[in-house]
């Protein structure tokens, strides 16, 4: 089996069907994901373990590849012809290599284009606070990130740093000066390169995903001292997400976290994408924005609060989820089945419909 050709197929095959992953592995036929649903490549043969081993071969350079035998995982990016770039993760399954592949597309998509709430743009127009975007694997988050980050790039002269595990999407060059940086390639981790940030004269920091409170207090940190700070989290909803900062610290410091963190956070996005009843994927959404009601429910342990202010702070611009799945649904976008199984709180939600 020619392992470059294969690979070459697949990924034309994606591109094609406008996918958004690719998974292989041993004693399976190739699979994409299509709009949420996986859709087995009946065509094509079922892999054997040398062939998995012989694909992520052709994306790994010799080091990684030697690496990953050793490690039995791996983290890494693949860009295909400058056409669009690929996340992916090797790991080792019944003793044979396996890949999981998530396309990432060249071309950064507006706000306007994703469907996204063009309030969303208010934060990249800020100097400094923090500012995460939060939903579960697979839901679009690097991609919203990308969007707010080339807003600056193009209205603004600033020197933004990038630090992800791998590099997702490569940003061009407009008003703003941009550097990229790769945890293992371009720097030992996530927590040394935001010690080094601070040395770096920058005015916009990306971190790709938040990991442990080295990281996570660098960054509030950061936000605190007249950075703009933007970030991800696999939490559900802005409340969820306070709690996990905080409870990520030991308890003799959470009470510091909680008063740094409800100064410099500036807003939490939470976003779902939801099968569309004419195809593809439309995203539902919610956003607090931190102002002194939500400051004082971080201060005083009260964030079971949050959900309350949210859906009572429309006035402010807040959004609430299962508003935002009602009017999709009003909209014919999507079915009332697929708001009620993303809805933090479905019963709440009955009333909307």
């Amino acid at each position: 089996m020619e392992y470059s050709k294969v690979l070459v197929n697949l990924i034309e095959t994606v591109i094609r069907e406008d996918g958004s992953d690719i998974h292989l592995s041993a004693d399976n036929k190739p699979t994409i994901r299509v709009a949420g649903t996986l859709i087995p490549l009946l065509n094509e043969a079922v892999l054997k373990p040398e062939d998995t081993l012989g694909i992520i071969s052709e994306m790994l350079t010799p080091e990684q590849f030697e690496e990953f035998k050793a490690n039995k995982e791996i983290d890494f990016s693949y860009d295909y012809q400058g056409k669009v770039r690929f996340r992916g993760n090797g790991f080792f399954q019944q003793g044979a290599a396996a890949i999981a592949l998530r396309l990432i597309p060249k071309a950064i998509r507006t706000l306007e284009e994703l469907n996204m709430p063009t309030l969303l743009a208010d934060f990249a127009h800020r100097q400094q606070g923090f500012f995460l975007v939060v939903g579960p694997v697979g839901q679009g988050k690097s991609t919203t990130l990308a969007a707010l980050i080339d807003i600056i790039n193009q209205e603004r002269t600033e020197h933004i740093v990038t630090i992800e595990d791998p590099i997702e999407y490569v940003f061009e060059q407009k008003k703003s000066m941009i550097d990229q940086r790769e945890v293992r390639i371009d720097t030992k981790d996530f927590k040394t390169a935001l010690k080094a940030v601070f040395r770096q004269d920058v005015d916009v920091i990306m971190i790709g995903e938040m990991r442990g409170p080295e990281t996570m207090a660098a960054a509030v940190t950061a936000a605190e001292t007249g950075h703009l700070v933007f970030s991800t989290l696999h939490t559900n909803n802005a409340a969820q997400t306070i709690d996990r900062i905080i409870d990520t610290f030991p308890a003799n410091q959470q009470d510091q976290i909680r008063i740094q963190l409800a100064a410099s956070l500036a807003g939490i996005f939470s976003q779902r994408l939801i099968p569309r009843v004419s195809g593809g994927l439309i995203p539902a959404y919610e956003l607090l924005i931190n102002n002194k009601a939500v400051a004082n429910l971080i201060r005083e342990k009260r964030t079971h609060e949050i959900n309350t202010i949210i859906e009572t702070g429309m006035e402010s611009g807040m959004i609430d989820m299962n508003r935002s799945l009602a009017e999709l649904v009003r909209r014919g976008d999507i079915t009332v089945e697929d708001a009620q199984a993303h809805s933090f709180n479905p019963q709440a939600l009955e009333r909307l419909l």
